[in-house]
């Protein structure tokens, strides 16, 4: 069995102070159980990778990117974050208020304090992958070939989520 060498490739790391945002939410668990309501101070990190430059010696506009990053973290930032996609959580808006039940748990949020995810859950993987795929489109025309986002619950509690950019023109 021969090795291949891998391929050189260029590999960007973005993890600025400010690429965070501070949510509540409450994950849902097998056969039931949810979490208690609480909060988290979620922090951001992005690789991108390629194996070629632009003819600028640039893999991606990184001003371009981090802009992006920061825009997504302050949508999420100082929310309560609900996985509208979950069969296990209903919603209904009233007025100024979204009323949510989930089990034997109600909760009466200000409209305006809430975001409906399409997630059927708030856990850091999919926080990971919608990351991704809010992100991903702000690199067509750049020579990224892999992103990867990682979300951090809490210190040391991070999920990464990693995938290929398959562009329109076939490249990938």
């Amino acid at each position: 069995m021969s090795s291949q060498p891998h391929p050189p490739r260029f590999r960007i790391a973005l993890e600025k102070e400010d690429f965070k945002f501070s949510a509540a939410h409450f994950t849902l668990f097998p056969g039931g159980g949810a979490e208690l309501l609480h909060g988290h101070n979620y922090r951001v990190r992005v690789e991108v990778t390629g194996s070629d430059l632009d003819d600028e010696g640039l893999l991606v506009d990184i001003e371009q990117l981090k802009k992006t990053i920061r825009e997504r973290c302050a949508h999420l930032d100082s929310r309560t974050l609900l996985p509208a996609a979950s069969p296990r959580l209903q919603h209904t808006r009233d007025g100024d208020a979204i009323e949510v039940v989930c089990g034997e748990r109600k909760y009466r949020f200000p409209a305006a304090d809430v975001l409906l995810l399409p997630l059927v859950n708030t856990s850091m993987e999919l926080f990971a992958r919608m990351l991704w795929e809010e992100l991903a489109p702000s690199l067509a025309g750049s020579r990224v070939e892999d992103l990867a986002v990682g979300v951090e619950e809490t210190a040391g509690q991070r999920c990464r989520y990693e995938r290929g950019i398959v562009w329109a023109w076939g490249r990938r």
